[in-house]
């Protein structure tokens, strides 16, 4: 059964394209590394020791120790939300999503402090569309480029980071929009979605409810598209988990 799914066999002339033939995978996650992965002030360190070389045991392999929201991330509603669901709750529909990236590298370049606004998403939505309902809203804020450095977290003389964020009334408007709804996420290239110097964490409150996520410490979003992608979160799925270290993946169409 020549091009049938018993074989596998890509098919041909009239049949289905291959698949790499219609999408694009591009990774969105910096490398875990603990001499450059910054870590978030009061998370657990970093650790990657080798436990076996193949001189010595006959295979390699390393021991890692970190907390579960070390490196690009995803957080679970249970991160923040008492009796919310945990990461071993979810399906896999809630870490396939599709994707919109909010370029406001120029605001945050001004002042590291910024705070994405209502007219903010306004204006995304009059020049690109609506954002689709159940979306990953992801802020390229620039901060990437800062990765491995004391300007990633960008603390002040009282230990305070000062990264860019959302503003609770942004959130609330694409949650009462529906943009965040069952499911979604807010994504970012730093710390996560609140505001660095907010220490009582207001957007991530709103965020963890229902199916949402965080998608934390991206990368190389300068590969994704303002629309028409989407995002996939690949990671470990701890028992009780509130996230964990990932591979999140931008999930393009070829044009």
């Amino acid at each position: 059964m020549e091009g049938s799914a018993q074989t596998g066999t890509p098919q041909t002339g009239s049949g289905p394209l291959p698949l790499d033939r219609l999408l694009r995978l591009v990774s969105l996650s910096h490398v875990n590394d603990p001499a450059t992965t910054p870590i978030f002030p009061g998370d657990p360190e970093f650790v990657l020791e080798t436990a076996a070389t193949v001189p010595a045991d006959g295979y390699y392999l390393q021991y890692v120790r970190q907390g579960e929201h070390t490196g690009t991330h995803w957080g679970a509603p249970a991160h923040f939300q008492l009796g919310g669901r945990t990461a071993d709750q979810l399906d896999p529909e809630d870490l396939f999503l599709p994707a919109v990236k909010i370029d406001i590298r120029a605001a945050a370049t001004g002042n590291p402090d910024y705070a994405v606004t209502v007219a903010d998403l306004e204006a995304f939505e009059r020049r690109r569309g609506p954002i689709p309902c159940g979306a990953a809203i992801i802020l390229w804020t620039g901060w990437e480029t800062r990765w491995g450095t004391p300007a990633y977290a960008n603390t002040d003389a009282d230990g305070v980071p000062h990264q860019p964020g959302f503003s609770t009334r942004a959130v609330q408007w694409l949650i009462d929009n529906r943009r965040l709804d069952e499911r979604g996420a807010l994504g970012t290239d730093t710390f996560g979605p609140d505001p660095g110097n907010d220490r009582t964490y207001p957007v991530s409150t709103l965020l963890y409810d229902r199916r949402r996520i965080s998608l934390e410490n991206m990368n190389n979003l300068a590969a994704l598209p303002d629309t028409g992608g989407y995002v996939l979160v690949g990671s470990p799925i701890n028992k009780d988990g509130s996230g964990a270290p990932a591979t999140v993946f931008g999930v393009l169409l070829r044009h």
